[in-house]
């Protein structure tokens, strides 16, 4: 897919069904749509939810000032056409599961896409380059609610709560009370309640494993919202041309983490900053109601002409990104300054789950092994063993994908792995050997090797 730069993506919007309207070609519209099974997607209507930043007011914050509270207000997401829905009905089919089955994906046993028609180097292109997007819906989401929830997430992971704002957000890593690695999460702090998204089949063990840690005295609810939400995922460093068209500018340039609520077609929506894979891949996660989250990947794909990426393409981007993940570079073997995730440890925040092992870890420089990256002509297993030249184990591999790189429109046959390596070895640019085949080492976009 060609780079969406603002000269294409408004081509699309005016292209699209977004382009200006008479009422009456919406109510032949309507009708149109009434003689089919499933609906067209031909129009957001996003709805501001909280008062934007200072200095930031749009268009449509400014409506909802002047306007009566019983006024009906409609905005479109590219060309600010308000329309009188009163006219058309519902739309009839929202399900996400049918919009992509509608653009090739193909599924796994747990219905996560796992491709769109085999597009797999293509999204990955996209994502790198201009935009692509994902559904993210199987990994979890979790609420922590109650007049004690930053407190108590404060001490039960490793990021510093009690210094988030509500709007803003951080990445924060669970983990055991030895510092094992369980999860890497990204939550959202909001006004009464703080969101949590988890690694896919983790969120129940999480909700249970806080349950646990939560007394009878504290305010602390916890509860898995999996099900009663979707997760989108924009991807690429024209993703924020997206959301710019989407009526939500005071989300640019704002730090990962911050955070935004809207209504889209009356549904509660929250859009975030950050893609999940690290700074160097910036995008936006849009937390959904199930009811529209189909009629908006139908617009972002259709609508917007987005590049679908599927679950086995973002593995390999994960995996190129060196974005650690439960059971492969996340267990009870590794601890959260082993797997290069410095950003997530708050220093200073005092007493935590782990806090005693992380802070003997750091002042005693005691971190003996770290995640990088590897670079083969073949590909390994995971858990293949990493030697030296001199045949010393080093190390092991934790996951390996196949990672073509286009060049001049040819593909090399290049895989990527991670893995563990011995700090007394070196790192990026060492030559190791891994079942017999030279491996080089190479740095991780999202690894962050020491305090800031």
């Amino acid at each position: 897919m060609a780079s969406i730069s603002p000269v294409v993506a408004t081509s699309a919007i005016r292209d699209s069904a977004l382009a200006p309207r008479s009422k009456s070609d919406a109510r032949s519209t309507a009708s149109q749509q009434l003689a089919t099974r499933r609906t067209r997607y031909d129009g957001l209507r996003i709805q501001e939810c909280c008062r934007p930043v200072k200095g930031m007011g749009s268009p449509l914050s400014r409506r909802l000032v002047e306007r009566s509270a019983q006024a009906k207000r409609h905005v479109s997401v590219a060309a600010s056409l308000e329309i009188d829905l009163d006219i058309a009905p519902p739309p009839i089919d929202g399900d996400l599961t049918e919009a992509m089955e509608e653009y090739g994906a193909e599924f796994d046993a747990e219905g996560v896409p796992l491709t769109f028609n085999g597009n797999d180097d293509a999204a990955i292109d996209a994502a790198l380059n201009s935009v692509a997007v994902l559904d993210m819906s199987h990994f979890g989401r979790i609420k922590v609610s109650g007049d004690d929830r930053i407190r108590f997430l404060h001490n039960q992971t490793t990021a510093d709560f009690n210094s988030i704002p509500p709007g803003q957000g951080c990445m924060t890593v669970f983990v055991s009370p030895t510092a094992r690695t369980i999860d890497l999460a990204t939550a959202w702090v909001m006004a009464t309640s703080v969101i949590l998204t988890v690694s896919p089949g983790k969120a129940q063990q999480l909700v249970t494993t806080m349950d646990r840690y939560i007394f009878p005295a504290d305010k602390v609810s916890v509860a898995d919202i999996s099900d009663k939400t979707k997760l989108l995922a924009l991807i690429g460093p024209q993703a924020q041309v997206v959301v710019e068209k989407l009526g939500l500018s005071q989300l640019l340039g704002q730090p990962e983490g911050t955070h935004s609520h809207f209504a889209v077609e009356g549904a509660p929506a929250t859009v975030g900053v950050g893609s999940g894979l690290g700074a160097s891949v910036p995008g936006f996660l849009l937390m959904l109601s199930a009811d529209v989250a189909g009629r908006v990947w139908s617009h972002l794909t259709d609508g917007l002409g987005l590049t679908p990426i599927g679950a086995a393409a973002w593995e390999r981007l994960r995996v190129q990104q060196g974005r650690p993940m439960p059971g492969a570079e996340l267990t009870d073997e590794f601890n959260p300054l082993e797997a290069a995730l410095f950003q997530c440890v708050s220093t200073t925040k005092g007493c935590y789950m782990g806090q005693e092992t992380i802070a003997r870890l750091i002042t005693y420089d005691g971190v003996k092994q770290q995640l990088w990256g590897l670079r083969l002509a073949n590909p390994v297993p995971v858990g293949a063993i990493i030697t030296s030249k001199e045949g010393a184990k080093i190390g092991k591999v934790t996951s390996c994908v196949h990672g073509p790189h286009v060049h001049d429109g040819t593909s090399s046959c290049e895989y990527l792995a991670l893995g563990y390596i011995k700090k007394q070895e070196g790192g990026e640019g060492i030559i190791v050997l891994v079942e017999g085949q030279e491996a080089a080492v190479t740095d991780l976009p999202f690894a962050q090797r020491s305090l800031a």
